[in-house]
């Protein structure tokens, strides 16, 4: 499976620079104009991929959403709010803040209410692309504090590395991720693998549409989890955008179907730390 991915990843960089650069550029997300000296939202959701380019500058962006989900190796059903906190200090480096303040799920018959973990991590842009070339960067994420719910079909991670490609070929903007963690179960720890895939398309009126599949091991069960995404957004304005979409999940250890909506918010007014 992984191989799998890897050639797929390593098709599209050979043949992107050999396509014709129709592309718009904009790593914004499917639908978003760019216009100079005016902050654009990044949005890194509703995805599992992340964009490899960061957030504008000196500007704080909220990412925040719903989502449920129903049968999974670990509940029959979950219901949970996210939020996600991106602050850029430079063009090459952006922090980030991740977590569930609440989360409600049914596993076993027996209800839990709790929270999500919280995370705090990082992301460095090594190479800015633009067009076919594509943008890489390097991001970890590390747990602070760990949940006391349910997980999704993936699980949650002690710590987190990642490797991002975006680039944009013919009006198509492309987000790679490759994943490394380090899972926990009961004191023992061991390596997860993943990799997603998402391409995004604007269509009219700033609406735009995402399609995604992806892929991580599951160590703990000696299984995979696998799943396809189908994800609109709506670009209400250059700093806010909505979306929507769904997941299904392939492999009997996946989670069936998942529903989400949630938005990107980024403040317009610079907030100066250095």
């Amino acid at each position: 499976m992984r191989i799998c991915w890897l050639l797929l990843w390593v098709w599209i960089m050979v043949t992107a620079p050999i396509a014709a650069q129709s592309g718009d550029g904009s790593a914004s997300g499917p639908g978003s104009s760019v216009v100079a000296d005016e902050p654009v939202a990044n949005p890194g959701r509703p995805t599992v991929s992340t964009p490899a380019t960061i957030t504008p500058a000196d500007y704080f962006q909220f990412e925040s959403g719903v989502l449920g989900a129903w049968t999974s190796p670990e509940f029959s059903s979950q219901f949970n709010f996210n939020v996600v906190i991106k602050f850029s200090v430079s063009k090459w480096i952006e922090f980030i803040a991740a977590g569930q303040p609440h989360e409600h799920a049914v596993s076993d018959r027996q209800t839990v209410n709790g929270t999500g973990g919280f995370g705090l991590g990082a992301q460095a842009v090594v190479h800015h692309g633009e067009g076919v070339n594509p943008t890489i960067a390097l991001g970890y994420l590390g747990a602070v504090v760990n949940g006391n719910t349910p997980d999704l079909d993936f699980g949650s991670f002690q710590n987190g590395a990642i490797l991002l490609v975006s680039n944009d070929i013919r009006g198509f903007h492309i987000d790679s991720n490759f994943l490394f963690n380090e899972v926990e179960q009961l004191g023992v720890r061991r390596a997860q693998y993943g990799q997603t895939l998402s391409v995004s398309h604007a269509l009219a009126k700033g609406f735009g549409i995402s399609g995604e599949i992806w892929h991580f091991t599951q160590p703990f069960l000696n299984s995979n989890c696998v799943g396809n995404l189908w994800a609109v957004n709506y670009n209400a304005k250059k700093n806010l955008v909505f979306d929507a979409g769904f997941n299904h999940g392939f492999t009997s250890t996946s989670t069936k179907w998942e529903a989400f909506a949630g938005f990107t918010y980024l403040l317009p007014k610079k907030v100066k730390l250095r």
